[in-house]
């Protein structure tokens, strides 16, 4: 009889400290906008608009066929109609756009790749055979299996016509997002009448964006503002007509107040340091914002050993909460268990002004337990989420889509930098199966509730501060000095007498204890429960010793 294979484990990946945010941004609502400055911005924004449209088209056309001689030719097109620097944010806009398509378009590349890998396995097995853990098995039916092969045929030719687009260097742009042109054609469904459609379609494709340069007046020659909150902005060259101040600049009535990081904003622009500022119109309100943004040096990260020095906070993520446990510096649980929901329903606002608000919890309860950092999974379910790899689980996809991992780094990190505490990325590879089965169990008392999301957080906080995540096994019962059966932990080697025998904690019931098996009837019941009062005695001894090393 051969011997069962045992499971291959994936390889673990060292936990890491995120760096640090590298930009910042701020917004502001423009108040008492009067009519004329309504009409001006409109213009302005239609007109760049328009010239930033030809020039996406140009680079697309250009393609993989792009040097320095094509980009200064379509910066000097530009100017004659607009200026140098207003051609310059055109230009620099049109090849991060462009770029981002290259990369979307990679990642499209692999997840179809991906797709057509697991549909061609699973075709190739038996119908009806039974999948592991590790890979799906066959389809149910002779009805399913042809319905896949259909479907395999499919994502074969999307995925030849993507490869040769990314051979030619094509790239699918559309301005204005490609979700707000498609719902041109369900203007029903999203409850909007064409006209409303179009106000929404021309505002997005308007552009009112300039980048900033150091050393110039209050950092930025194109889009000014003053430390008192003026605004100015330089218009193109078709529009100079409009303008109400000197040099064919334009001065609007509204004045602009950050109240988010208002004093670093006034002590960058004081010393004409570079700041990029967008002007936006939000349709649905009828307001007009401002958001001025600026590079800051990468955050230097703290040592991991600093990071662990003061203990940690597991966090896990989860399709509605956070599921959080502080642990101190050996790895134990401390307290009871956190949770800090979300809802993530609704429009993209209210979901991003959830995910902010229990940010803002879980680094307010960090920072009141005096910890240096805080633990999290580094989630990526880009290739975890298609329907060829989980088939009917459909709630399952949804589930795992509902996960904010993306956001969710990029807020947590920037938040966390503001507080003084930094991230500690972990692998995520096992940690709710082995909390559950390590820690949920003999962390629950009648007060206290343990679920798999809560002991998942505390596999997170002890994969971070360099810790196994399984507890040490209890000795043998012949090994256990005091009584089998109460010690389920040892002691870390750091602490004193660790193997010495623990004496009872009183004489009456180490007699108990000797005298446990020679008396029979009520003396022998007595003596058993002396006895286990006598254990639960020496257990609230012991804790003072459950370290793991």
């Amino acid at each position: 009889m051969s011997e069962p294979k045992e499971k291959q484990l994936r390889t673990i990946d060292a936990p890491f400290v995120a760096l640090g945010p590298s930009g910042v941004a701020i917004r502001g609502r423009l108040r008492h906008f009067t009519a004329e400055d309504d009409k001006v911005l409109r213009l302005v924004g239609e007109h760049l608009g328009s010239l930033a449209c030809r020039d996406l088209a140009a680079r697309c056309a250009d393609a993989g066929d792009h040097n320095a001689e094509k980009w200064a030719a379509r910066k000097q097109g530009l100017t004659a109609e607009s200026s140098s620097r207003w051609a310059g944010s055109i230009t620099k806009a049109t090849h991060d756009q462009w770029a981002l398509s290259r990369r979307c378009q990679l990642a499209h590349i692999q997840g179809l790749e991906a797709g057509v890998r697991t549909l061609m396995h699973r075709l190739s097995l038996p119908i009806g055979e039974k999948g592991t853990k590790r890979a799906a098995g066959g389809y149910r039916s002779k009805g399913e299996w042809f319905q896949k092969t259909r479907r395999l045929t499919i994502l074969q030719h999307r995925l030849d016509t993507a490869r040769a687009d990314r051979e030619a260097g094509v790239v699918h742009v559309v301005r204005g997002g490609r979700k707000l042109l498609n719902t041109r054609h369900n203007l029903g469904k999203a409850q909007l009448t064409e006209t409303e459609w179009r106000r929404r379609w021309e505002a997005e494709r308007w552009f009112l964006a300039a980048d900033g340069e150091s050393g110039k007046r209050f950092g930025n020659e194109t889009i000014r503002v003053t430390p008192d909150g003026e605004i100015s902005i330089k218009l193109p060259a078709p529009l100079a007509d409009l303008a109400n101040a000197r040099h064919g600049r334009y001065v609007l009535t509204s004045k602009i107040a950050f109240a988010h990081r208002g004093q670093e904003w006034a002590d960058r622009i004081e010393a004409d340091r570079a700041v990029a500022y967008r002007i936006h119109y939000d349709v649905e309100r009828g307001r007009w914002y401002l958001t001025a943004s600026w590079q800051r040096p990468v955050v230097q990260t703290i040592p991991l050993e600093t990071a662990r020095a003061k203990g940690m906070i597991g966090v896990d993520t989860n399709a509605d909460h956070f599921a959080a446990y502080q642990l101190d510096v050996h790895g134990n649980p401390v307290g009871d268990p956190h949770r800090f929901h979300y809802d993530l329903s609704g429009s993209a606002d209210h979901r991003d002004a959830q995910i902010r608000h229990a940010i803002t919890q879980v680094l307010h309860w960090a920072k009141s337990c005096g910890v240096a950092a805080i633990a999290i999974e580094d989630l990526d379910f880009t290739a975890g989420k298609t329907r060829e790899k989980h088939g009917r689980k459909k709630r399952f996809r949804q589930l795992i889509s509902g996960i904010p991992t993306g956001k969710l780094k990029a807020r947590l990190i920037s938040m966390a930098a503001g507080m003084d505490l930094s991230i500690v990325a972990v692998d995520p590879a096992y940690t709710s199966m082995w909390g559950a089965q390590h820690w949920r169990k003999p962390l629950v008392t009648p007060r206290r509730k343990m679920t798999r999301h809560d002991a998942a957080g505390i596999a997170i906080g002890r994969r971070a501060l360099g810790h196994p995540i399984r507890r040490r096994t209890a000795p043998p019962p012949q090994h256990q000095s005091d009584a089998a059966g109460h010690r389920t932990v040892q002691a870390g080697p750091v602490a004193r007498g660790r193997e010495e025998t623990r004496p009872p904690v009183t004489e009456r019931a180490h007699d108990a204890h000797r005298r446990t098996g020679t008396q029979q009837g009520t003396r022998a019941t007595s003596a058993s429960k002396t006895v286990r009062d006598a254990r639960s005695a020496w257990q609230w001894v012991q804790d003072s010793l459950l370290l793991t090393d």
